[in-house]
């Protein structure tokens, strides 16, 4: 159901730089880059995620209650993803652990203050 998310931000060199490490990690590359808005993925059926700078050229502010959830196949690439994100540069919202049954994750903000996690279910 979910084709891409979009994240904002205001330094766009450093966001795809941040991108480019940890979600070549996962597999994906850059699918589009038009210079204010950047894909990553693993190919254009599968989800992705965004980088860009706002069209209308006003700031961009990370939601609150806004989250990124990226899914992981095993634990250990939950922790591995969440230590290469926190190596560079990212800030700890929740280290990777239990959840609640049969949920593993760990949350991170980006550069730019975004949330996301990476998570095991099942």
């Amino acid at each position: 159901m979910i084709g891409y998310v979009t994240l904002g931000s205001n330094d766009l060199p450093r966001a795809s730089a941040f991108y480019d490490a940890l979600l070549g990690e996962m597999g994906a590359k850059r699918l589009m880059d038009f210079g204010r808005f950047i894909l990553w993925g693993t190919g254009m059926t599968s989800p992705g995620v965004a980088v860009c700078k706002p069209f209308n050229d006003d700031a961009a502010t990370n939601g609150n209650g806004m989250m990124v959830a990226l899914a992981c196949a095993t634990r250990e690439d939950v922790d591995r993803l969440y230590a290469k994100a926190i190596a560079l540069g990212a800030t700890d919202e929740g280290k990777p652990g239990e959840r609640g049954p049969h949920f593993y994750a760990g949350y991170f903000r980006d550069l730019d203050g975004n949330k996301l996690n990476f998570f095991k279910a099942g």
